[in-house]
């Protein structure tokens, strides 16, 4: 739980004070843990990176894994919102949304470099872990709720769309480790793999392969450039 919940009696101007040390606080924990990982980050350099002491850390945040539960949990929904954003685009097919966003995702985490090797593949304290496992939770659902789409409007088979939905998040999480694990293949993989995944992706629910697009085609509407995870980070060597 954190502990800058507003309190009675505190000026606006203070409450300003606290929100902008919290808001440095979780922007050096994910600066630090893109360059360093869960396992080595320490509260102490956060504190340092932040220009607070690291007493006023613990004001905030009651331990260091309650620290990177949050810093992660403000990661994983900037880009659960990015994927919702694509799924709302009803204009166009669910098969091809799908596509799109998996492909978005995966750009996106190939951004982030270090930051999202963390967050897809690093082990965790389990106060951290819970987090992440409720951000894949919610991303299989963004895909079930797509693919249902899809069969109400006769546009693909039935299927077991839980299933499936949580299938698309495993698949695109399980491709991107080992490209984000050797930091100088990142750039290469960017040119093809987040349209790869995506094609793959809209096939396995039986959609057509053609539509789907990476974020790096020209004929694609840009999508937001900010990552999971965060600007480009440090990468793992």
């Amino acid at each position: 739980m954190i502990h800058d919940q507003p309190r009675r009696g505190v000026s606006p101007r203070v409450a300003a004070r606290l929100a902008d040390t919290r808001r440095r606080i979780l922007d050096a924990a994910r600066t630090v843990v893109a360059e360093q990982g869960f396992a080595a980050a320490q509260v102490a350099v956060v504190a340092q990176l932040a220009d607070v002491a690291t007493g006023s850390v613990y004001r905030h945040f009651p331990s260091k894994a309650a620290l990177f539960a949050e810093m992660l949990r403000s990661v994983c929904e900037r880009e659960l919102a990015v994927v919702h954003a694509i799924a709302a685009e009803t204009d166009r097919g669910a098969a091809e949304r799908v596509g799109d966003a998996v492909a978005a995702f995966t750009d996106r985490a190939l951004r982030g470099q270090g930051l999202s090797y963390a967050v897809i593949a690093e082990p965790m304290d389990r106060e951290v872990d819970q987090v992440r496992l409720q951000a894949r939770a919610d991303l299989a659902e963004a895909f079930t709720g797509l693919i249902e789409e899809g069969i109400a409007a006769g546009e693909i088979g039935e299927q077991d769309c839980r299933a499936r939905g949580a299938a698309i998040v495993g698949a695109m999480l399980e491709a991107l480790v080992a490209p984000l694990a050797e930091a100088s293949e990142i750039e290469r993989h960017r040119a093809d793999l987040p349209a790869e995944i995506g094609r793959f992706c809209q096939a396995a629910i039986g959609g057509a392969t053609t539509t789907a697009r990476a974020a790096t085609d020209p004929a694609t509407p840009p999508r937001p450039a900010s990552t999971p995870l965060a600007p480009a980070q440090k990468g793992r060597t």
